[in-house]
């Protein structure tokens, strides 16, 4: 792999040449989008941008979107189906119904009951995927 960097653009452009697509330019793509987007989110009234790189995951409850960082939550009006058009080649994956990780927070793996898998974020909390979701998060991970 050959890196090059030219100064003098009003613009940042980034053009990846490559014999084919896979994986790992796939995963290069969503790193290079994940720090170009910020999400707009209210915490005590207040509105934050918070940039999706410091985002560990989206969850929806009873009918309310929250975002979590690794010391925040903040309430979102954007629907989960949303978030997803939005982040999709920015390295989130939906993993449930109601939930949606970075694929760059996660430490750990573990299958659990039903197919399921434990996820470790990098905050140590533990969430369930679905055994729905589970064969896309190994297949964006490239574990499959």
């Amino acid at each position: 792999m050959k890196v090059k960097i030219v100064e003098g653009y009003n613009n940042i452009e980034i053009i990846i040449k490559c014999p084919a697509i896979t994986n790992e330019i796939r995963k290069l793509e969503a790193h290079i989008n994940s720090f170009t987007t910020e999400v707009p989110c209210i915490k005590n009234g207040e509105t934050f941008l918070v940039d999706i790189s410091d985002v560990l995951y989206f969850e929806s409850v009873d009918k309310r979107t929250f975002l979590y960082t690794v010391t925040d939550v903040y309430d979102l009006s954007l629907k989960l189906y949303e978030i997803e058009e939005m982040l999709k080649n920015a390295g989130f994956v939906r993993t449930a119904k109601s939930q949606i990780i970075n694929t760059y927070k996660i430490t750990s793996l573990r299958p659990d009951f039903g197919s399921r898998l434990e996820v470790t974020m990098l905050s140590g909390e533990k969430l369930i995927v679905s055994r729905q979701y589970s064969p896309l998060l190994k297949e964006r991970l490239g574990l499959k």
